[in-house]
C-alpha cells in the first residue's frame, strides 16, 4: 500500500518568472499607483506584480505551458503528479492565459481584482473587464468597492502618462459592456435565458476581453445542492470555455483554491490565513473541541455562555455575533426554531422578541429579505446577535463582529473548502479592535471533532515551530566564556 503524502499548499504554487523585457511590459511605471491603492499590504501589491507579469509577460502562451515549465522545474509537482500528463488533466482552463489567486478572507481581494483590472485597461492589453461572483450579495459588495475606486482621484492621477484608460466606467449586466467599462455581474447573467447584456456585448470579443471570477472554487468544484443555483454553477465553467466569445485572459480569486481537499493546479499566487492573522488581519482562530453536552438544550447553554461572555466582556465595544452553521435549508430551519425557543426561554422574553435576535439566511426564496439584511446586523441598534446558515452560503458577507462560530453537525464542516468559507465568515477585525489581537471561537462537539480537527489545522497551516530570542529578564540566564 503506498504511504500517503502530505504537500504544503505554498509548495504547489506556479512560479512566475520575475524576468520580463521592460519594452513588452513595464510593471515600475505603475508603482505610486499600486502604493496608493494596496498600502501597507504588500502582498496586494505582489499578487497584481505576479497575475500581471503571467499575463502579459510574454514568456508562457497560456496555462498549459506555464505549468509544464514549472512541472520540470518543481520536484513537489512532480511527486504530486507523478506526470505532466496527469498535472494537466488538472487544468482547467489550459489554453488559456489563466491562472488562479489564493488570497485568505478579509486580505482585500477586490483592491488585487481592481489594480489587475485598471492596470490591463491602462496597457491597452484589454478594452472591457467582466467580473463575475455567484451571488448578488457578493456583487453589491464588488460594485461599491469598484465604484469607489474607479472615483479615487488620487489613483486616477497615479497612473502612468501613457495610460490609455483612466478612469473605467463601473457598470452591471442591465448596460451593454462598451470600451472602458468594468461589468459587475452573478454568473447566472451569463446563461442563454437571462436577460442581459453580457452575451450580446462579448461574442466574438473575448480576445480583448479580462474575466475575473471571485470565489471561484465554485467554477469547478461540483455543485452540492439540488437547488436551481447549485444547479446552474456548472455553467459557469462552460461561459469561460464557449469559442463564441473566446475568452483569452481568465483569473480567478479565492481564499479556498480546492476542490474538496485538493489544491488547485493553477494557483500563481498565494496570501495564507495564517500569514494574515500574523499581520493582524485577520482575527486569530481559537478552536475549541470541548463540547461532551449530551442534549441540545446544554449545547446551546454553553454557547450562550460564551456569547454573553464576548458581549458583557471581552468585546464589549461592539454587538458580538454568534453563527451558526447546519448542513440543509431544513436542518437550518429546524435548528433555527430550536434556537428561538431556546433563547425565548432563556432570557424570560416573549418568542416574538426572541425572533428578532436570529436572523437565517439560506437560498430559499422566503430568506432573501435576510440575505440582504445582513449588511446592517453589525450596528448597535439592530437586535440581531444570531445567525443561522447553511455551510455553502457562507461567503460574500461584510460582516466584522462575529466572535463564534459553531458547526452544527459535522457534515457542515467535512472539508477544507467548507471550513475556509464558514471561518471567512468570522475573520474580518472590526474597527474598535484594530491593531489588537482578537479572537473568533470555532466550538464543535467533542464526538465529533477529532474528525475535522486536522481540517481546521490544514486551514490555518498549523505547524510547530521553534522560536529563538534574547531573554532580559535576569542576568542568570547568561553564560559567560570560561577559559577563554
Amino acid at each position: 500500500m503506498r504511504d500517503q503524502q502530505t504537500f504544503r499548499n505554498q509548495d504547489l504554487v506556479l512560479r512566475v518568472s520575475p524576468s520580463v523585457d521592460p519594452a513588452h511590459f513595464d510593471i515600475t511605471k505603475y508603482e505610486p499607483f499600486l502604493d496608493a491603492l494596496c498600502g501597507s499590504r504588500e502582498y496586494q501589491k505582489e499578487a497584481i506584480r505576479t497575475v500581471l507579469r503571467s499575463l502579459l509577460g510574454g514568456r508562457s502562451p497560456n496555462l498549459r505551458a506555464l505549468a509544464e515549465e514549472n512541472f520540470h522545474s518543481n520536484e513537489t509537482l512532480r511527486d504530486r503528479y507523478g506526470t505532466f500528463a496527469e498535472m494537466a488533466r488538472r487544468l482547467h482552463l489550459p489554453d488559456q492565459r489563466s491562472c488562479s489567486v489564493d488570497l485568505a478572507t478579509a486580505t482585500g481581494k477586490s483592491s488585487v481584482m481592481d489594480g489587475i483590472a485598471r492596470i490591463l485597461l491602462s496597457e491597452g492589453a484589454v478594452d472591457r473587464v467582466l467580473v463575475l461572483c455567484p451571488s448578488r450579495t457578493i456583487e453589491e459588495g464588488l460594485l461599491q468597492k469598484f465604484r469607489a475606486l474607479s472615483a479615487d482621484v488620487t489613483l486616477r492621477d497615479l497612473l502612468p502618462e501613457t495610460a490609455r484608460m483612466r478612469t473605467p466606467h463601473i457598470i452591471n449586466g442591465s448596460e451593454s459592456i462598451v470600451d472602458g467599462t468594468i461589468c459587475v455581474e452573478t454568473f447566472h447573467a451569463t446563461l442563454e435565458h437571462v436577460q442581459s447584456s453580457i452575451r450580446a456585448s462579448l461574442t466574438g470579443k473575448g480576445n480583448r476581453t479580462l474575466v475575473l471570477n471571485d470565489e471561484v472554487h465554485h467554477v469547478y468544484n461540483r455543485p452540492i445542492g439540488q437547488d436551481a443555483t447549485s444547479r446552474s454553477l456548472k455553467r459557469w465553467k462552460e461561459f469561460l470555455l464557449d469559442p463564441t466569445f473566446g475568452f483569452r485572459y481568465v483569473v480567478g480569486f479565492s481564499g479556498a483554491c480546492s476542490i474538496e481537499n485538493d489544491y488547485f493546479a493553477d494557483v500563481v499566487y498565494r496570501s495564507s490565513l495564517r500569514e494574515a492573522i500574523e499581520q493582524g488581519f485577520a482575527k486569530r482562530i481559537d478552536y475549541v473541541a470541548e463540547d461532551t453536552s449530551q442534549s441540545q438544550h446544554e449545547t446551546f447553554q454553553k454557547i450562550y455562555d460564551n456569547h454573553r461572555e464576548h458581549k458583557s466582556a471581552r468585546y464589549r465595544k461592539v454587538k458580538p455575533l454568534t453563527i451558526l452553521v447546519s448542513r440543509d435549508i431544513a436542518a437550518c430551519q429546524r435548528l433555527t426554531d430550536d434556537l428561538i425557543d431556546f433563547l425565548a426561554e432563556q432570557e424570560d422574553i416573549s418568542r416574538e422578541e426572541a425572533e428578532k435576535k436570529v436572523l437565517i439566511v439560506t437560498s430559499a426564496q422566503e430568506h432573501q429579505a435576510n440575505v440582504r439584511a445582513l449588511a446592517d446586523v453589525d450596528r448597535p441598534n439592530n437586535p440581531v446577535e444570531w445567525i443561522t446558515s447553511v455551510s455553502m452560503l457562507t461567503e460574500g458577507w461584510d460582516v466584522q463582529n462575529v466572535f463564534q462560530i459553531v458547526p452544527h453537525e459535522a457534515r457542515a464542516f467535512n472539508s477544507t473548502l467548507l471550513i475556509a468559507q464558514v471561518l471567512g465568515r468570522g475573520l474580518r477585525i472590526p474597527d474598535a479592535y484594530r491593531g489588537e489581537r482578537p479572537v473568533v471561537t470555532v466550538f464543535t462537539h467533542d464526538a465529533w471533532s477529532s474528525r475535522i480537527r486536522h481540517l481546521v489545522d490544514e486551514v490555518r497551516e498549523v505547524e510547530k515551530r521553534l522560536y529563538s530570542y534574547p531573554d532580559a529578564q535576569s542576568p542568570d540566564y547568561h553564560f559567560s566564556p570560561v577559559g577563554l
